[in-house]
C-alpha cells in the first residue's frame, strides 16, 4: 500500500497523462473514423479507394510499428512535434481505421430505401449522410465504438516507451526506487481499471439514451 501512498504524485501524472492521450487520441480517432467511413460509401471512386487503403493500411500494421514510423519517421522530414502529440497522432489514426468499420456496419443497416427517398427530395449526398443516415447508423454502433475506445485506452500504454508521461510508465521509476515490483503494477492496473470503467459508463448511459433497443 505504501507504495501508493508515498508515490501519490507520480501517479497522478501517470493517471493524467494517460487519461489525455485516451482523450485527445479519441477525438483524433472519431473524427477521423466517420470521415473515412463516409468517404468508403460515397458515390466517388476516388474517395472510396482513399478510404478503403486507409482501413487496410492502418488496420494491419502493429501499433508499435506505427509509433515508430511516426516519432522516428516524421521528423526527418522536418515535422518535429511533442512526443505527445506524436503519440496522439498515432493512436488516433490508428483507432480511426476500427472506428471506420464500425460506423460503416452501422450505415449498412440502415434501410437503401432512406437514401433513395431522400435523394428523391433533392438531398445531396453529404446531407443525406449527415441528416437521414448517420444518425440512425450511429445509434447502432455506439457499443463497438465504445469497445473501441476502451482498447485505446489501453494501447496507450505504448507510448511510455517513446519518452511519454503515462501510466505504465511510472514502473520504471518505482523499480528503480526499490518498490515492490508487484504492487507497482497492481495499482497501474487500478488506474488502467478506472479510465476504462470510466469509458464503459459513459456509453452505457449513451446506449440507454440513443441506442437500438432490444
Amino acid at each position: 500500500m505504501n507504495v501508493l501512498t508515498d508515490n501519490l504524485g507520480r501517479y497522478g501524472e501517470g493517471l493524467l497523462g494517460t487519461v489525455e492521450l485516451t482523450v485527445y487520441a479519441s477525438l483524433l480517432a472519431l473524427v477521423l473514423g466517420f470521415l473515412m467511413a463516409a468517404f468508403r460509401v460515397a458515390p466517388v471512386a476516388s474517395l472510396r479507394a482513399f478510404g478503403t487503403a486507409w482501413v487496410t493500411v492502418l488496420r494491419n500494421t502493429p501499433l508499435t510499428l506505427l509509433f515508430f514510423a511516426v516519432v522516428l519517421g516524421l521528423p526527418r522530414f522536418g515535422v518535429v512535434l511533442p512526443f505527445q502529440l506524436f503519440a496522439v497522432l498515432a493512436l488516433g489514426c490508428y483507432t480511426s481505421a476500427f472506428i471506420c468499420e464500425a460506423v460503416r456496419s452501422g450505415i449498412n443497416t440502415v434501410p437503401v430505401g432512406q437514401g433513395e427517398a431522400a435523394r428523391s427530395l433533392g438531398m445531396t449526398f453529404g446531407q443525406t449522410l449527415g441528416a437521414i443516415v448517420l444518425p440512425q447508423a450511429f445509434r447502432s454502433v455506439i457499443p463497438p465504438i465504445g469497445s473501441t475506445l476502451i482498447a485505446l485506452a489501453k494501447n496507450s500504454a505504448i507510448a511510455g516507451s517513446f519518452s511519454v508521461t503515462e501510466l505504465l510508465g511510472t514502473y520504471k521509476t518505482l523499480n528503480e526506487l526499490g518498490y515492490s515490483i508487484i504492487w507497482t503494477f497492481v495499482w497501474i492496473a487500478v488506474g488502467y481499471l478506472i479510465v476504462t470503467l470510466t469509458i464503459s459508463a459513459v456509453f452505457n448511459v449513451l446506449e440507454k439514451r440513443w441506442g437500438v433497443a432490444r
